[in-house]
């Protein structure tokens, strides 16, 4: 009963927190003022399968980007690795690393690590400005800690506090933010639950600002004769805090077969809101084909279109037992239409220890 009420109060807490962001959330007149735009990318191969649909569903580690109430449902450990390649043909890829692991009864703390990595870039200066000083490479890395916890046989709950680092060889910027989300489970399946329902806070955190050397100039003063070291200062930028709000419903086919309809609102701050929508067939739970859509406003004029992403996602999954002692190896992939560039590919594995 007491984790009952717990659980009722960090929802009340969620929603709290929650409303004055809805109130500026899904402004059109808002769109590119907000920075750290690798907040939105999810890097794991799973979930983007069917774009997100599934974060009120989304069980496990892959719960640290939709929904991080999710990872309350591991069992004992988790590890996974995820690598993407971001736009195809722009050079752009992410490796993403993973670790949850259950503690006490009921709790289950989580890490994960999101480098992106923009290749080789040729250095240019005013005074050069075809190059010929060698290249830097821009580098984002983003840490995220996460606990959750099981407050009953129905309600999930978890927070996750994450480190943004962004930076190229003299000029950076680092910021935090925290994530929030509840997961609620029921049904009228008499072996499991079958309906689930979710809804996440992401990214509310500090304003980023660059700074460094690369914002440092050298000037002369008094006809030359002395030079003055000049620190430019930069504006600082918000990042983009969003909400998602999903549901799904298990649909037991057959015997050893499952389909699972799910659909995700995500209300952005910066941008247009999102309605996402995916299904997602399984065999024995070793074999899973699933498949979304992503649709938000002007996303079929040209002109008008602010995401990269064009709608349709796909991907799959194998899963097998290692031994019978409920350990198992998956690997997995996505593919995310976009235009321009040849999509977005993902490549996952994930042990279940």
């Amino acid at each position: 009963m007491k984790n009952i009420l717990k659980g009722k109060k960090f929802l009340a807490g969620v929603l709290t927190v929650l409303m004055p962001v809805i109130s500026y959330a899904g402004n059109p007149d808002r769109a590119g003022q907000a920075g750290a735009s690798e907040l939105l990318i999810n890097p794991w191969a799973r979930s983007t399968g069917w774009g997100g649909a599934n974060s009120g569903s989304v069980h496990g580690l892959e719960a640290s980007f939709l929904n991080v109430a999710g990872i309350a449902f591991t069992k004992k450990t988790e590890v996974l690795f995820s690598h993407t390649m971001y736009l195809k043909g722009s050079g752009i890829t992410m490796n993403t690393f993973g670790l949850s692991q259950k503690v006490g009864e009921a709790g289950v703390l989580g890490l994960s690590v999101m480098s992106m990595d923009f290749g080789d870039i040729q250095v240019t200066t005013f005074d050069a400005p075809e190059g010929g000083l060698g290249n830097y490479s821009p580098q984002y890395i983003n840490l995220g800690l996460s606990y959750a916890k099981i407050f009953s046989n129905s309600i999930y709950g978890g927070l996750t506090l994450k480190v943004i680092n962004e930076n190229i060889s003299n000029v950076s910027a680092k910021g935090i933010a925290i994530d929030a989300g509840i997961q609620y489970v029921t049904g009228n399946n008499e072996d499991k639950d079958n309906i689930k329902f979710g809804i996440a806070l992401k990214n509310v955190g500090t304003p980023l600002k660059f700074g460094g050397d690369g914002l440092s100039t050298r000037a002369p003063i008094s006809s030359g004769v002395y030079q003055l070291t000049v620190e430019q200062r930069s504006q600082g930028f918000e990042i983009p805090s969003l909400i998602n709000i999903g549901a799904a419903y298990d649909i037991s086919l057959a015997k050893e077969h499952r389909l699972t309809v799910a659909a995700t609102f995500t209300s952005n701050s910066f941008t247009n809101d999102q309605y996402i929508g995916g299904l997602e067939y399984a065999f024995k739970e070793m074999f899973m084909l699933r498949g979304g859509y992503t649709y938000e406003t002007d996303l079929f004029d040209d002109n008008l279109r602010t995401t990269v992403y064009s709608g349709p996602s796909a991907g799959l999954t194998i899963e097998v037992p290692m031994g019978k002692t409920g350990k198992k190896f998956g690997i997995d992939y996505s593919f995310r239409a976009t235009d321009p560039y040849d999509g977005v590919h993902s490549f996952g594995v994930k042990f279940t220890l």
